[in-house]
């Protein structure tokens, strides 16, 4: 197998200058001006976002704690793992930690970092941070104030049929319940 530097390209772009396009509460929309390789310039417009932890979190018979909640735009329930968005300057181990705690009153006592994902990688700057969290406790949930969630139990087999099936969508969700297989069968 060859060896390839995954990071250096002669076919990187470069930034010259940009604007803030849109500041949102959520999310911003950056428009920046940039060289190409060949070195003509373009514009790259994306969405910026400070990023997101996932979280897995599995008992100790298997089963994993989902969550459920009905989400606009897409007027669905979704069925998810728990998650949150990183605040400024925050650890994400931290983030994951806290919004396990927030959303469902659980808390770990291990943690695994299991990959780094960007979902929209060529239109956002979004990075989502997947943590296996094991040794579970259950406890009080304390969920943001325009939050509704219920929590619900289910097992690996399960969520693979949800996904298969379309009634899991969510792109964190169905990426995590494929790592949490090869994680069960002890192949990672």
């Amino acid at each position: 197998m060859s060896e390839i530097n995954l990071t250096d390209s002669h076919l990187r772009e470069h930034k010259i200058d940009g604007v803030l396009a849109y500041d949102g509460d959520f999310l911003q929309v950056q428009k920046d001006r940039i060289t190409l390789p060949d070195g003509k310039q373009a514009t790259r417009e994306y969405i910026r976002h400070p990023g997101a932890v996932v979280i897995i979190p599995l008992f100790d018979d298997g089963t994993i704690l989902m969550e459920r909640q009905f989400r606009y735009p897409l007027d669905r329930v979704f069925i998810e793992f728990p998650a949150g968005k990183i605040d400024p300057g925050e650890d994400t181990l931290v983030c994951a930690q806290r919004e396990l705690k927030e959303e469902t009153g659980y808390t770990a006592q291990s943690w695994r970092h299991v990959c780094t994902i960007h979902n929209a990688i060529a239109y956002a700057d979004e990075h989502l941070e997947i943590y296996l969290a094991q040794g579970l406790t259950a406890g009080e949930a304390r969920l943001d104030e325009e939050e509704f969630l219920e929590t619900f139990v289910a097992t690996q087999s399960e969520l693979l049929e949800w996904v298969r099936d379309g009634k899991i969508t969510d792109v964190k969700t169905v990426i995590g319940t494929f790592w949490l297989e090869k994680i069960l069968k002890q192949q990672w």
